[in-house]
């Protein structure tokens, strides 16, 4: 099976490593024929010479030296493994060194794919999906990925996306990268991902369908991608028609104005940001600002001055994101802000965990609201 797929692949012309792993895999390879049983190794050996030849002449060139430029893929060996509870805590490990590269240009970060989903057969690949700021600003720290051991592959059939790989084709980790405002596919990604952690039937299918295509196509990725496109591609419509991202997208959001700077010696701002929801479904951002007296203002007051000027004034969610990018709380001034909006506003769903999308009420944090009575006669 194997022989038969180098064959096909130098066939097929396919391109993607520097010329010098090519080669470096090229001997890897002959190494494992001259290991087999005298027979086999023998046969395979011929076809691995016949296999270099191939490859040679469709590269236009006379020898492996004239490949210096030249790229050529070795077959990837397809492994799905049943769910192993050491992924998650690969992810934080890798994050950690993501988010130290991309600093203050990074948003947010998530754990995708199915290595993010619990119970979950897969490929034991850790995909990672980052948000970021600038693309443009991406671009200038390549080189600090690749000395983690990442390649920097572009947008690589994505427009709109940075890729990176860890382990060449039998890769450990890779990457996604989308500006903040490329919602359709940051929000594919978090869609399909949240689909498979709450629908077990699904879950289990997709399972035993990469298993089954594993053992079909060892060495044949097309093969592999090719027999659960269809049953991806519903999937993900189903997610889609059932996500809600209101949460995600009023982060990001809120994330992406929020940068800490000194406006003067008396005015720091930007360390806290907020995102709002109002009725029409706007999302209005601010950021606060703290003074050297009483004039300051806090983030949220600053998203509801911001929805208000553009005249609305019913709140539907408000998230809080706090300096270390954790959602939090609002103070106690901004939450009477708030109850005084109008009768209603006790309804305002307020994010308490991004994490786990935990959320409460604003009438929970202001029970037995001192102007309720009052309020009501008004409406």
């Amino acid at each position: 099976m194997m022989n038969f797929h180098l064959a096909r692949q130098a066939r097929k012309g396919r391109v993607g490593l520097p010329a010098q792993e090519r080669r470096k895999g090229l001997r890897a390879e002959r190494d494992l024929t001259l290991k087999q049983p005298a027979p086999v190794a023998e046969e395979n050996a011929g076809l691995f010479q016949q296999l270099i030849r191939k490859v040679i002449v469709q590269a236009g060139k006379n020898s492996l030296q004239e490949l210096d430029k030249e790229r050529c893929v070795m077959p990837q060996h397809i492994t799905v493994a049943n769910y192993n509870p050491e992924w998650p805590s690969k992810y934080v490990q890798e994050r950690a060194c993501i988010t130290g590269i991309l600093k203050d240009n990074c948003i947010s970060i998530y754990h995708i794919g199915s290595t993010s989903v619990p119970g979950l057969a897969a490929k034991p690949i850790i995909d990672i999906m980052a948000v970021v700021r600038s693309l443009e600003k991406v671009d200038t720290v390549a080189e600090k990925f690749s000395e983690i051991g990442y390649e920097y592959l572009g947008e690589f059939g994505i427009t709109g996306r940075r890729y990176l790989r860890k382990g060449g084709d039998e890769r450990t980790h890779q990457i996604h990268i989308f500006q903040a405002d490329d919602w359709n596919n940051i929000g594919r990604h978090l869609a399909f991902r949240d689909y498979m952690h709450t629908h077990e039937k699904e879950r289990n299918e997709y399972a035993k369908i990469k298993k089954d295509l594993a053992q079909k196509f060892p060495y044949d990725i097309d093969g592999y991608c090719d027999g659960k496109e269809n049953f991806v591609r519903e999937m993900e419509e189903r997610a889609l028609a059932q996500y809600d991202g209101t949460w995600d997208k009023l982060y990001i959001a809120a994330r992406k104005v929020q940068h800490e700077r000194k406006l003067s010696p008396l005015i720091e701002v930007g360390s806290v940001s907020a995102a709002v929801l109002s009725a029409k479904g706007n999302i209005y951002t601010g950021v606060c600002i703290d003074t050297a007296c009483s004039l300051g203002m806090c983030a949220e007051r600053n998203a509801i001055a911001n929805m208000i000027t553009n005249g609305e004034s019913q709140i539907i969610k408000i998230v809080a994101v706090m300096p270390d990018g954790k959602a939090g709380m609002p103070c106690g001034a901004c939450r009477e802000f708030m109850m005084q909006l109008n009768q209603t506003a006790g309804e305002i769903e307020i994010l308490c965990d991004y994490e786990t999308k935990k959320v409460m009420r604003l009438k929970s944090l202001t029970p037995e609201w001192w102007c309720a009575d009052q309020m009501k006669m008004n409406e």
